[in-house]
């Protein structure tokens, strides 16, 4: 039930939320809201638009340190063959927890459908100014003001002008002109419509009032034959650009501090063509590089063989085998914090062959396995230049957090991350993950069981835990 929709209302009711959503500084929908959870949770207040909120529940569950936090976006759909990268960007924006409402003018109804945006963003599509179900409080207030930030993608050459001058006469113009929000444009036209001279005069004067542009980029047009700038960004570089303006930088908690990060599979030889080795993609790993070195952190990241670009600011180290993997994380010591997300083979072929091993009939050639040495134990039981703290991962199949406090004891190491890899998870390669923290607290093994997050996320949240751990310093971003 992500939206209200209020019907046959008496003229007194509507009187009085209306008043009482204006004292109460919130817009009569959310008002319903607060009404129907006061009832729910047994504290209904008189019938009175001037009695005091409700103060927020002490039960409240807190967010996470690190989480993102929840953000809201207006999307402005214009009318442009563009439009239909809108779709992609409604997936984007909410795949950074980012919650999107959108309003589609008259002319981007020729190339999405309401239908077709309602479903993917989960939220009733508005198109009409003058639309009698939400404009009985002023709807497009409400989608002026409820919101962090409003994105107009496509942004037209016709709703900028609109813009640039003051003009209100369709909701999607109105709305822009009622905010009080910070507005994003991505521009989609012709090359011509875009360095036109009133078009170019129209830009000036947006970016003087504030707003802020990306794009458009360069490429060629839907029309054949046509190219140049005016190409819509692709929704990606919308979605991280609508992102680094709800979400301020981050401090830099583990600014001077030296992390060392192991990532990926090993891969053990048999012969020149065939190898030992696992399912791990390496992405948390990666992941986990990336959030330490946008905290600050001076990151070394020893990596098995992956299909992953290097995390920009980060010194990679590649190897091949467990063995050569220790000899890089020990060459690297020492570091302030060790994080072991590498999935390392347990076993090796003892004498590995110099030449293709063949088939023979009748037989099976004789592979003789011994261990590789234990990373995360080596390290965890140095007597110097080991880290402050040490965390490892636990992949398991069963009995998972059994099993991740006896490798807590085992190891060594301060934390484990447990995470079910079991193949019905997809963790294994894929792009989200469900972990369980591991540690020692007051004598006690303590377990923080996380939500379902995408990797990004889990490395996020551990992240900051690591920061409050080692500095006390918290990674909420700055006021």
């Amino acid at each position: 039930m992500a939206s209200l929709t209020i019907r046959k209302l008496d003229d007194a009711v509507k009187t009085y939320l209306r008043l009482r959503s204006a004292k109460n500084h919130r817009s009569v929908e959310e008002e319903v809201r607060v009404i129907l959870r006061e009832l729910i949770e047994g504290r209904e207040e008189p019938l009175t638009p001037f009695s005091a909120p409700p103060t927020p529940s002490a039960t409240a569950t807190p967010q996470r340190i690190g989480a993102l936090p929840e953000a809201s976006v207006t999307l402005i759909i214009g009318g442009g063959i563009a439009a239909y990268k809108s779709l992609d960007l409604i997936r984007r924006l909410k795949e950074r927890r980012i919650e999107v409402r959108c309003v589609l003018t008259k002319a981007a109804q020729q190339f999405v459908t309401p239908l077709a945006v309602s479903a993917l963003s989960h939220e009733r599509v508005y198109t009409d100014l003058f639309d009698p179900q939400s404009e009985f409080d002023a709807g497009h207030i409400r989608l002026a003001r409820e919101c962090d930030l409003i994105v107009v993608a496509p942004a037209t050459a016709d709703l900028m002008a609109k813009m640039a001058n003051g003009h209100a006469d369709d909701l999607a113009s109105a709305i822009l002109l009622a905010t009080n929000r910070k507005i994003l444009l991505a521009p989609a036209m012709n090359p011509l419509m875009w360095n036109n001279a009133a078009t170019r005069r129209n830009v000036t004067q947006l970016q003087r009032d504030g707003v802020v542009l990306i794009g458009p980029n360069s490429g060629e047009m839907a029309e054949a034959g046509e190219a140049g700038v005016g190409r819509m960004s692709e929704a990606i570089e919308i979605a991280t650009a609508a992102e680094r303006l709800l979400r301020p930088p981050m401090p830099k908690p583990l600014a001077g501090k030296r992390v060392l990060i192991t990532a990926g599979p090993t891969h053990e030889p048999i012969d020149p063509v065939r190898y030992i080795a696992n399912r791990s993609s390496g992405k948390q790993g990666f992941a986990i590089a990336a959030a330490a070195q946008a905290a600050g952190a001076e990151v070394i990241l020893v990596s098995g063989p992956v299909d992953l670009g290097d995390p920009a600011g980060v010194t990679v180290k590649h190897v091949e085998s467990a063995r050569q993997m220790l000899e890089q994380v020990q060459a690297a010591l020492p570091a302030d914090i060790a994080i072991f997300a590498a999935a390392v083979a347990d076993w090796r072929v003892a004498n590995e062959g110099e030449q293709k091993l063949k088939k023979t009939a009748g037989s099976m050639p004789p592979l003789q396995l011994v261990e590789n040495p234990d990373i995360l134990a080596t390290i965890s039981r140095l007597a110097d230049k080991r880290p402050p703290l040490v965390i490892g991962f636990a992949a398991e199949t069963e009995h998972l957090i059994d099993n991740a406090k006896t490798k807590l004891a085992r190891k060594g190491c301060d934390w484990i991350v447990a995470n079910d890899v079991s193949p019905a998870t997809g963790v294994m390669g894929g792009d989200r993950n469900t972990v369980h923290l591991i540690s020692r607290k007051d004598g006690e093994i303590a377990v923080d069981s996380w939500p379902v997050m995408t990797k990004e996320q889990v490395a996020i949240e551990l992240v900051a835990h690591i920061a409050k751990s080692a500095t006390g310093k918290s990674l909420e971003p700055a006021s």
